[in-house]
């Protein structure tokens, strides 16, 4: 088990005035069965009218309006976690992981993932008739992570795992997505996960599946069963079921132009 120190810090500059800005953001990790939270504080600015709840992935959200002008929006969240507590969440149902069975418009397959599913099938005749969905979700991750490529830069938030597919290179997000697509096209119920890790500059994606009693969670962009070294966030369908920043605002004759800025830092704490 490690002691990570957290600090997590977004700043959007805007190059004219805005008001009525209405935001909902999910950006603050909360405790669970491989993760404990401590000493977690956020500054939010502009901070009128923060309230906080929950939304129905059990995600914890921060909810603001600011109706005065301003041309900056800043949130800072610090903290401590306790990772690697246990191997997996046991939280849920079979009946409750169901909804994540199901393909999203960012999951769905086209024939460049059907191919290489039929292909992977083959390799592995084993999946077919197993059921032990992590012997599958291991098989598909380790293929992905060898026949894909890291590529910074080269895809955009809205980019579907099919467009990052045939494109053959992509960043975590992708990874993820493509995962997803390829256990769902195996009815295993699998979950989107936004989080920090250790020693990145920036958050980060991965991947839960549901093996019928527990959650276990795999990073297909390292190739790696989570462990000590990762701190969720939140989870969803997709990535925008987990999007950390959402929000809609007025007063520039929509022709604001938004300069997005973040920065996270994950440390060990001996």
């Amino acid at each position: 088990m490690k002691r990570l120190r957290f600090h997590y810090r977004m700043k959007i500059d805007f190059d004219v005035p805005v008001k009525d800005h209405r935001f909902t953001l999910k950006c603050l990790p909360k405790d669970n069965s491989r993760q404990k939270i401590h000493n977690i504080a956020y500054e939010v600015f502009p901070n009128r009218f923060i309230s906080r709840s929950y939304d129905a992935f059990g995600n914890e959200c921060i909810y603001g309006l600011c109706a005065e002008q301003h041309n900056a929006f800043l949130i800072d969240v610090t903290g401590e976690a306790e990772c690697g507590r246990a191997e997996y969440e046991s939280e849920d149902t079979e009946t409750d992981a169901a909804i994540f069975r199901y393909q999203t418009d960012h999951t769905r397959p086209g024939a460049g993932i059907r191919e290489y599913h039929k292909k992977m099938r083959k390799l592995f005749a084993d999946v077919k008739s197993s059921k032990d969905r992590l012997a599958a979700a291991m098989y598909f991750m380790q293929r992905l992570h060898k026949d894909y490529e890291y590529q910074s830069g080269s895809t955009q938030i809205a980019t579907t795992a099919e467009e990052a597919f045939v494109q053959g290179c992509g960043v975590c997000q992708d990874y993820a997505h493509i995962l997803l697509s390829l256990l769902r096209m195996e009815h295993i119920p699998c979950r989107y996960v936004t989080g920090m890790m250790l020693g990145e500059g920036l958050s980060h994606a991965w991947v839960e599946l549901f093996d019928g009693a527990k959650w276990i969670a795999l990073d297909p962009t390292n190739e790696v069963v989570i462990g000590e070294d990762h701190i969720r966030i939140a989870v969803g369908r997709d990535y925008r079921d987990c999007l950390i920043n959402q929000g809609m605002f007025t007063g520039c004759n929509g022709k604001a132009k938004q300069n997005q800025n973040i920065c996270v830092q994950v440390e060990e704490i001996r």
